[in-house]
């Protein structure tokens, strides 16, 4: 009874200290929470009641936002002292809403109004209005004072899935920073923290044929960096407006490229500035006929997709969006005409913030490693940084493709 009596205070004390600890931990998540406010809703035309998908919101003047994701649903956590200022929703082709956080609903959905513009009210002092190949050419002489050549970086979050025939065999979320000296340099890449990882049994043909990072895919194809033959109004490409629409309270000509049989283009101009605000490039085999990309292992690339789009800050134009779609069909072998599978890839990257001031003293830490998996340079699940990260609201096929890929997949993280 004497020892059990001498040990009772520190018994005690370890409880003490127990709740002390307990109640800071909840104090600090009350706090994190706290310093943010939420708001979310869907963003529809207003006339036909569709999703707008991959519209953008963020707040004015300010270098933060998000992106609505395919379904046009948002969740935007917007810093609380910053919670008075006004949230821009725009995309192209649609009047532009300006609105305070405070003034949003639950879930409210946000009805944008379409619209079109005829060339005569853009076209003013012009005596004769620009063809299509002269607004292209323009666009490309005008890259230089458009696009950052001072040091800038983007944090955002990538999305990476891979499917085989109509399977879902791999998903991959992770969040990263990118920090460029200019537009014309491959930027340094910090991972940050990974979200989501996993994957399934995959066809045995991937053995010894899996890429190994995809991070690099995202980076490589930079049209406006390696200045692409469709944005420098190439002669091979055939140029027509299609239209002119509104957007961020401005206008942008719709100018459609094509380089016949395999590719088309959509470049979407500012009107003013003449800078490229999105670009959308698709090429894709025609009736069995293959464009020449193909390798020795049997892959034929057979559909490519890539979506540029920007966001205009403090006069320049950054990245806000960029999606790839890549469709191979896989042959037994490369002059085969066995098909194993079609494989296809789709890498998201979701821009979130824009650091354009100060950018030495931004924290930065170069620590991704191109030559291994994103997978096995994961830290463990961190909840505390995904709580108020933005990124795209889940939707309801990305909900069942996640259930798929619990259920059938070895877990990663």
């Amino acid at each position: 009874m004497e020892a059990e009596y001498e040990n009772t205070p520190c018994k005690m004390l370890k409880i003490n200290i127990f709740i002390t600890i307990a109640l800071l931990l909840i104090n600090y998540n009350v706090k994190a929470q706290e310093s943010f406010i939420t708001i979310r809703g869907k963003v529809i035309d207003s006339e036909t009641k569709q999703a707008l998908p991959f519209a953008s919101i963020y707040i004015k003047e300010e270098s933060i936002g998000t992106t609505s994701s395919s379904d046009g649903s948002f969740i935007f956590h917007i810093p609380y002292a910053i919670r008075s200022k006004t949230v821009v929703i725009s995309t192209i082709g649609y009047e532009t809403m300006e609105k305070v956080s405070s003034e949003f609903a639950a879930n409210e959905e946000i009805h944008l109004k379409p619209s079109t513009l005829e060339l005569s009210e853009v076209i003013v002092t012009a005596d004769k209005p620009p063809t299509a190949r002269q607004i292209v050419k323009l666009a490309h002489q005008a890259i230089g004072s458009n696009y950052p050549s001072e040091p800038y970086m983007l944090e955002g979050f990538v999305r990476d899935l891979e499917k085989e025939d109509e399977k879902y065999v791999e998903l991959l979320e992770y969040a990263a920073k990118f920090l460029y000296q200019g537009y014309k340099y491959t930027p340094k890449v910090e991972l940050q923290e990974v979200r989501k990882s996993f994957e399934t049994e995959k066809h045995a043909w991937n053995t010894g044929n899996e890429q190994q990072n995809s991070i690099g895919d995202l980076i490589e194809d930079d049209f406006i960096k390696y200045e692409f033959s469709f944005i420098k109004g190439s002669r091979r490409w055939k140029y027509d407006i299609e239209s002119i629409l509104p957007f961020n309270n401005g206008a942008v000509y719709k100018i459609i490229g094509v380089n016949p049989p395999f590719e088309k283009v959509n470049l979407y101009i500012d009107v003013n500035t003449y800078a490229f605000v999105k670009i959308e490039l698709n090429r894709s085999k025609i009736n069995g006929k293959y464009y020449k990309r193909r390798f020795t292992n049997g892959q034929h690339e057979a559909n490519y997709t890539m979506v540029f789009e920007y966001q205009k800050i403090k006069g320049q134009m950054y990245l806000k969006y960029q999606k790839e779609v890549d469709t191979w069909d896989i042959f037994k072998g490369l002059e085969s005409g066995k098909l194993l599978f079609v494989k296809q890839f789709t890498k998201e990257l979701f821009v979130n913030k824009i650091i354009t001031d100060n950018v030495s003293d931004y924290p930065f830490n170069k620590n991704l490693k191109t030559t291994e998996t994103i997978e096995s340079q994961a830290k463990s699940y961190n909840p505390e940084f995904w709580a108020n990260y933005n990124v795209p609201s889940q939707t309801k096929l990305e909900s069942q493709i996640l259930k798929e890929l619990e259920k059938a997949s070895i877990k990663i993280d």
